[in-house]
C-alpha cells in the first residue's frame, strides 16, 4: 500500500511540474511574425540574420520568418497566416506599395500591431515604420558626386523599381541635390527586378563616351555595371557609387576597399532594431510612428574602419549566439536537475530507505548549480564588455561627427568673407578701381585661416599614422618665444590685454624642433586669446630647473577656464569643453601633446581663475636619439594668429540720423561684423553686438531690423530671437537669422523661435540687402494698415503681437480719454515699459509719435460724438481729454480741415 501511495505522489508531482512549466512558457512567450519580400541577396539575408540573433537574446521571443520571393499574392497569404495564428506582432517588408494594403489594414483593425520595415506602403493604418531615410540616401550620393566633380559631370543613374518606395525616394533625393547644379547632366535608366538592364546600359555606355559617374540603386547593380563596363570599355575612368554598404565578400564595403566602387551609402538592415521595436510594442510601450535609421557615406577613407567595426560586431554576434546556446543547454540542465531535486525530496519523505541516496543527489545538484551560476556570471561579464564596447564605439562616432560639424562651421565664416569680398571686388573695380584694399586683406587673412585648419587636419593624420619625424636643433628658448608672441601683440593692444613674457635665464638653450614647437605655442596662445576677456591677462613664464635638468614653460590666462571634471579629457582628440560656446576643431591640444611627447617632455594643466598649461622639456640632448638632432633648423612654419587685426579694417561709427532705418547686427566674428557694417552703414544706421549683450542692446536701441548669427558666445540665435519676440518692447522688430547650418531642423527651429527670414552662410550680400528691404516694405504696409484703422484693429495676416499691443494701447487710451492729465509717462507705466521704448515701438509700428497717436484717437472719438451725441462742443472737448475748447477746435481743424462747429452743423 505504501509503495502504491509513493508511486501516485511521484506521478502527481511530475504532472504538476510539467503543467507549471508549460503554463509559464505559454504565459511569457511573445510571438513575432516577419514577412520578407525578397530573400536572394546579401542585404536581405543580413536582415533575417540580425532578427534571428536579436530574437535569440530574448528567451520569451518566438520568431517566424516567411519569404514571399517577389510574389505579392504569396506575401498576402503569409500575412493572412500570421493573422490566423494570432501572433503578437507582425513585421512586414512590403514588395509593392499598394497590393498588401488591405491585409495590413485587416491586421490593424483586429488589434494586431504591424511594423513596416525598409519599404513604405500607401497607407497610414499601421503601428510603426522602421527604416533608413531613402531620400537622404539619395541626397548623400548626390552631394558626394557634386563634391568629387566640383559641380561638372555626366552621370548615369540606374534607378530602382518604380513600384517600390526605396527606388522612388532614392532617386528623388538624388535629383534634389543634382538639380541644383546645371553643369551636372543625368541619364536615368530603370533596374529590372533589382538587376542591371544590360542592353540599355551598354547602349548608353557606347553612345555616351563622356560618362563620369554611375549611381546605382544598390551595390549589386553597381557591381554588375562595373563588370559590364570593364568588358566594353576596359580602361574607363568611370566612378561607381552604390547603396547598402554590407560587410563581407562582394559586399559594398569590400568593393570600396577593392577599388571597384568609388563609394557606397550605408543602408542599415534594421533587423535587430525591428525585434527591439516589436518587443516594446508587445509590452505596451509607446513608440514613435516613424523610426529612422542612421546612414553614412563609406569611401576609401573610412572603408577599413567600417569593415573592422562590422567584423568585430559579427564576431561579437557569433560569440553571443554561442553563449546563448550554452545558456539554453545550462537552463535545460538546471531545469532537469531542479525537477530531480524535487522528486528526490518527495521520495525521501515517502521512502526512508532512499535517504542516503537523496542526500548524495542533493550535494551533486548543488555543485552543478554552483557551476551553472559561475557560468552565468561569466556570460553576464562578457555581455557587459560587449555593451561597454558598443557604448565606446557610439561615443567615438559621435565625437567624429561633432568634429566635422565644428570644422564645417569653422570653414563657413571665413568663406562668407572671402566670397562676399570677391563679389564686392567685382563691383568696386568697375567704378573705383583702387578702393579694394580692405576686401583683399580680408581674403588674404581668411585664406590663411583655412590653410591652417587644413594643416591641422594633415598634422592629425600624420600623428595618427606616426609619420612625424623630430628635427631638433639647439634653440634659445627666449628668442624663439619672442619671435612667436610678437604676432599676438596687436591683438593684445586692441583688447587691452596684459600680455607678458618672463624668464629666469635669458641665455637658456633647449634642443627642440622649431616647426613643431611653433605649432604648440600657436595653439596655446590662440586658446588663451580666444577665451580671455578684454582687459584680461595672459603670461608666458620660462623657468629653468637646474637640479632636475629641465625647463618649464607656463602659459597662464584669465579666461573662462576648464571645468575640473573635464581636465582629464583636455588632450583627447575632438574634445570640446562644456563651457566652450565657440566653434573649434578640437584637435589643437591633442596635437600639442603629441608634439611634446616627441620631445620626451610632458604637458600639464591647472584651471583656477583661468587656465594654465605647463610644458616640461628635458635640457641637453642625451634624451634624444642622435638621428633626430640636426645642426641647422629647418623652418617652414607660418605663425599668424586668428586675431590678426588688419590696418585696413576700421570700426564703423554709426551715424544715427532720423531719415535712416536702423539695423542691429549680432555677430561674434569681428571681421564679418566689420565687413557687413561697412557695406550697409551708408544706407542704414548700423549698430553692432558681439552676442554678449545682444538682448540689452536690442532693448536699448529698439532698431528697425535685427540681423542675428546662430552660434554666439552666450545665448544662441534661437534663444535671442525667442526672447525678443516674446518681449512686448521688441516683438514688432523683424529678425533675419544667419547660420552655417543648412539642415531642415535648423530652419524649423528658426521659424519656431520667431525669425522672419533664415539665410545660410556663405550668404550673398545682394540677397541680404533685398531681404532687409523686403522686411522694411512689409513694415510700411503694416504701418499703413494700422494708421488707417486706429480704432478697429482686426485679426489679419499681420503680426499677432503687434495687434495685441495696439489693442492694449488703445484700450488704455480710451479708458483715460476724458483725463487731460493722462500723459505718455502714465501710458508707458501702465504698459510696464520705459517712455523711450514706448516711443520707439509706436514710431516703428505707426510711423507717428505716442502723443500724436493719442490726439488722433481723441479727435476720431470727438468726430463720432459730434455726429451722434447732443453734447455741445465744449462738453465734447472735455469728454475726449482736451484741456480747453480752443485747443480742441484748433487740433480738430488741423486734422479734418473744418472746425468742430462747421462739422456739427453739416450733420
Amino acid at each position: 500500500m505504501l509503495r502504491k501511495l509513493s508511486y501516485i505522489i511521484l506521478i502527481s508531482n511530475i504532472l504538476l511540474l510539467c503543467s507549471c512549466n508549460s503554463r509559464n512558457e505559454d504565459l511569457h512567450t511573445i510571438s513575432i511574425g516577419f514577412s520578407q519580400s525578397i530573400d536572394h541577396d546579401i542585404w536581405r539575408k543580413s536582415m533575417d540574420h540580425a532578427m534571428e540573433v536579436e530574437a535569440a537574446l530574448h528567451s520569451e521571443v518566438k520568431l517566424t520568418i516567411y519569404n514571399a520571393n517577389r510574389q505579392e499574392k504569396k506575401q498576402i497569404k503569409d500575412i493572412e497566416k500570421f493573422i490566423s495564428d494570432k501572433v503578437d506582432v507582425i513585421i512586414i517588408s512590403p514588395f509593392e506599395l499598394d497590393s498588401i494594403i488591405p491585409v495590413i489594414e485587416k491586421a490593424n483593425a483586429i488589434g494586431i500591431p504591424v511594423i513596416i520595415i525598409d519599404r513604405k506602403v500607401n497607407t497610414s493604418n499601421y503601428t510603426a515604420y522602421l527604416g533608413a531615410d531613402n531620400v537622404e540616401v539619395g541626397r548623400i550620393a548626390g552631394r558626394h558626386i557634386v563634391s568629387l566633380s566640383k559641380g561638372m559631370a555626366n552621370v548615369m543613374e540606374i534607378q530602382g523599381a518604380s513600384y517600390t518606395s526605396p527606388g522612388l525616394d532614392r532617386s528623388m533625393g538624388f535629383h534634389q541635390i543634382i538639380n541644383q547644379y546645371p553643369n551636372i547632366k543625368v541619364i536615368t535608366i530603370d533596374a529590372q527586378k533589382d538587376q542591371l538592364p544590360k542592353k540599355a546600359f551598354v547602349k548608353i555606355l557606347q553612345s555616351s563616351s563622356d560618362i563620369n559617374y554611375v549611381f546605382a540603386y544598390n551595390d549589386v547593380i553597381a557591381y554588375q555595371a562595373w563588370k559590364e563596363t570593364k568588358i566594353y570599355i576596359p580602361n574607363n575612368k568611370i566612378k561607381f557609387i552604390g547603396v547598402d554598404g554590407i560587410n563581407g565578400p562582394n559586399g559594398g564595403i569590400q568593393l570600396v576597399k577593392d577599388g571597384v566602387l568609388e563609394s557606397t551609402v550605408l543602408y542599415p538592415t534594421g533587423g535587430s532594431e525591428a525585434i527591439k521595436l516589436a518587443l516594446k510594442i508587445a509590452n505596451k510601450e509607446i513608440v514613435p510612428k516613424n523610426n529612422n535609421l542612421s546612414t553614412i557615406l563609406i569611401d576609401s577613407l573610412n572603408a577599413d574602419i567600417m569593415s573592422n567595426q562590422f567584423d568585430k560586431i559579427t564576431i561579437q554576434q557569433s560569440d553571443i549566439e554561442q553563449q546563448q546556446k550554452i545558456i539554453k543547454n545550462q537552463e535545460k540542465k538546471y531545469s532537469t536537475q531542479s525537477n530531480l531535486l524535487k522528486l528526490l525530496i518527495s521520495l525521501f519523505i515517502i521512502v526512508l530507505s532512499l535517504a542516503i541516496y537523496s542526500i548524495y543527489s542533493g550535494i551533486t545538484i548543488r555543485r552543478k548549480k554552483k557551476e551553472l551560476e559561475e557560468t552565468n556570471k561569466k556570460i553576464v561579464s562578457q555581455r557587459n564588455e560587449i555593451e561597454k564596447f558598443s557604448e565606446e564605439l557610439k561615443l567615438s562616432n559621435e565625437a567624429r561627427f561633432n568634429f566635422f560639424t565644428g570644422l564645417s562651421h569653422e570653414f563657413k565664416t571665413p568663406l562668407t568673407l572671402i566670397l562676399s569680398s570677391v563679389e564686392s571686388l567685382g563691383s568696386e573695380l568697375k567704378t573705383k578701381g583702387s578702393s579694394v584694399n580692405k576686401e583683399i586683406n580680408l581674403m588674404y587673412n581668411n585664406s590663411r585661416r583655412l590653410l591652417r585648419l587644413i594643416n591641422q587636419l594633415l598634422d592629425y593624420r600624420k600623428t595618427e599614422d606616426q609619420k612625424f619625424t623630430l628635427k631638433a636643433s639647439k634653440t634659445n628658448i627666449l628668442d624663439f618665444s619672442k619671435s612667436i608672441i610678437s604676432d599676438f601683440d596687436r591683438e593684445a593692444k586692441k583688447r587691452n590685454i596684459d600680455f607678458s613674457l618672463t624668464t629666469n635665464n635669458p641665455e637658456l638653450e633647449v634642443y627642440m624642433d622649431r616647426n613643431l614647437m611653433d605649432k604648440v605655442y600657436f595653439n596655446l596662445l590662440s586658446n588663451a586669446f580666444k577665451f580671455s576677456p578684454e582687459k584680461g591677462k595672459i603670461s608666458i613664464v620660462i623657468k629653468e630647473d637646474k637640479p632636475n635638468n629641465i625647463v618649464k614653460i607656463h602659459f597662464k590666462d584669465s579666461g573662462i577656464g576648464i571645468p575640473e571634471n573635464e581636465l582629464k579629457e583636455v588632450f583627447t582628440a575632438f574634445y570640446q569643453g562644456s563651457n566652450n560656446y565657440r566653434n573649434s576643431s578640437g584637435i589643437g591640444l591633442y596635437l600639442s601633446k603629441s608634439f611634446i611627447d616627441l620631445h620626451k617632455g610632458k604637458i600639464d594643466i591647472n584651471s583656477k581663475n583661468g587656465a594654465e598649461f605647463i610644458i616640461t622639456l628635458p635640457l641637453g640632448k642625451e634624451h634624444l636619439d642622435e638621428k633626430y638632432i640636426i645642426k641647422e633648423p629647418i623652418v617652414d612654419f607660418v605663425h599668424e594668429p586668428d586675431y590678426l587685426d588688419s590696418e585696413f579694417i576700421q570700426s564703423v561709427e554709426p551715424k544715427n540720423t532720423e531719415d535712416k532705418y536702423s539695423i542691429l547686427y549680432i555677430e561674434d566674428n569681428s571681421e564679418l561684423l566689420d565687413f557687413v557694417s561697412h557695406k550697409f552703414s551708408a544706407e542704414y544706421t548700423f549698430f553692432a553686438s558681439d552676442g554678449t549683450n545682444a538682448i540689452e542692446r536690442a532693448l536699448e536701441l529698439i532698431p528697425d531690423i535685427i540681423i542675428c548669427d546662430l552660434n554666439l558666445p552666450e545665448k544662441n540665435g534661437f534663444q535671442i530671437c525667442e526672447i525678443l519676440k516674446k518681449d512686448l518692447r521688441t516683438s514688432h522688430i523683424p529678425i533675419i537669422m544667419l547660420t552655417a547650418s543648412d539642415n531642415q531642423d535648423s530652419y524649423l527651429k528658426a521659424l519656431e523661435s520667431g525669425a522672419d527670414i533664415f539665410l545660410t552662410k556663405p550668404f550673398n550680400l545682394k540677397v541680404l540687402a533685398q531681404s532687409i528691404k523686403g522686411l522694411l516694405f512689409n513694415r510700411e504696409k503694416l504701418r499703413f494698415y494700422y494708421t488707417n484703422n486706429i480704432l478697429n484693429i482686426e485679426d489679419g495676416d499681420f503680426g499677432v503681437s503687434e495687434q495685441d499691443f495696439l489693442r492694449k494701447l488703445n484700450d488704455l487710451i480710451e479708458k483715460n480719454l476724458d483725463n487731460s492729465a493722462y500723459t505718455v509717462e502714465d501710458l508707458a507705466r501702465s504698459l510696464t515699459i520705459s517712455r523711450v521704448q514706448l516711443y520707439r515701438k509706436v514710431k516703428a509700428i505707426l510711423g507717428i509719435s505716442v502723443s500724436d497717436h493719442i490726439n488722433n484717437i481723441r479727435l476720431d472719438k470727438s468726430k463720432e460724438l459730434l455726429k451722434k451725441s447732443e453734447l455741445n462742443i465744449s462738453e465734447i472737448a472735455y469728454a475726449v481729454g482736451f484741456s480747453s475748447p480752443n485747443y480742441f477746435s484748433t487740433s480738430f481743424k488741423n486734422k479734418f480741415g473744418v472746425t468742430p462747429k462747421e462739422y456739427k452743423s453739416k450733420k
